[in-house]
């Protein structure tokens, strides 16, 4: 079933050149930005959750292929800030669009358009010559007459140089998004090595893990208020095959640290066994992991704090 619809014309490249450049996804928060660009890097590059406003970085994903090289920047949702962290996410992810080649609208075909989604559409035909492909995702969630509806629905939305439904799931049309969002890269030679998948530092990656493993399971509130910092990170000097990672989990309030501990750190240990596993996933070593928690009161509204947890003006 395939639904493209193409109605915009990539600019004229030569017949056969090769092509790189950068495409960024941008939505609402939790419209599966990070788990499509997961799905098209062909491996784990950005963390995932139920939980919205789960990215807080412009994360890079290389997706190599032999005709071009696609560089896909996911950012946090865009939303109504409602602290200083909030307003400095809003930021980049804004930022962000002026910087990229094309633009990959991520509407999930399980939720209907809400005013949300209309004004950010309206953001989005604010940029000028920037091509805009509104990409509906989510697509296994829902009957196929639904998918249809909701095709037409975004269609109506605004003027966007293609439309393609998508599952990050099953993998339906991910080569068909792939293929769209390369043709409206520019001629150019390839910006990463092969083997690059991203340009994220490991400790990064590592904190992320972390935070991810704790995300689920927590309540409501709780989860825009830890930080995860990796202090140090390296082999163990007797023993090449172990590598340590020192950790502190930052929460705002001493009630949230005993949630996150949970009942004699039973909750702890758990989020410690989960993240030790993905990190020896990633690093290919064994891994011991240091995990504390510490509270930094009120540090989503501090800018002295968000500097020292990396959240940078």
């Amino acid at each position: 079933m395939r639904q493209n619809r193409h109605v915009g014309t990539p600019s004229a490249q030569p017949s056969g050149a090769f092509r790189s450049g950068f495409a960024c996804f941008a939505g609402r928060p939790n419209v599966g930005k990070s788990t499509l660009m997961n799905a098209l890097v062909g491996t784990k590059v950005a963390i995932t959750s139920s939980r919205p406003q789960t990215t807080r970085r412009a994360i890079r994903g290389v997706v190599h292929r032999p005709d071009a090289q696609l560089v896909i920047i996911d950012t946090p949702g865009l939303h109504r800030p409602r602290t200083l962290l909030g307003e400095r996410l809003d930021s980049l992810a804004r930022s962000t669009l002026t910087e990229v080649d094309v633009i990959g609208f991520c509407l999930p075909a399980s939720e209907r358009i809400g005013p949300g989604d209309k004004y950010l559409a309206g953001e989005l035909a604010s940029l000028g010559n920037t091509p805009v492909v509104a990409i509906v995702t989510k697509t296994d969630q829902v009957a196929r007459p639904e998918v249809a509806a909701q095709l037409a629905a975004v269609g109506a939305l605004g003027e966007w140089a293609d439309v393609v439904p998508v599952s990050a799931v099953t993998g339906f049309q991910l080569d068909v998004l792939a293929d769209v969002l390369v043709s409206h890269l520019p001629a150019g030679r390839p910006l990463y090595s092969d083997d690059d998948l991203t340009d994220e530092p490991e400790q990064i990656l590592v904190a992320e893990l972390i935070r991810e493993a704790i995300l689920e399971g927590v309540t409501d509130e709780l989860p825009h208020s830890i930080a995860v910092v990796v202090e140090e990170m390296g082999p163990r000097a007797d023993r090449a095959d172990l590598v340590d990672v020192h950790a502190v989990m930052y929460v705002e309030r001493p009630s949230q640290k005993a949630i996150v501990l949970g009942a004699r750190g039973s909750r702890l240990k758990d989020v410690g066994t989960t993240a030790r596993r993905q990190i020896e996933g990633l690093l290919g070593s064994r891994v011991y992991l240091d995990l504390r928690v510490k509270v930094a009161k009120d540090w989503q509204r501090d800018p002295r704090q968000l500097r020292r947890l990396g959240f940078h003006d």
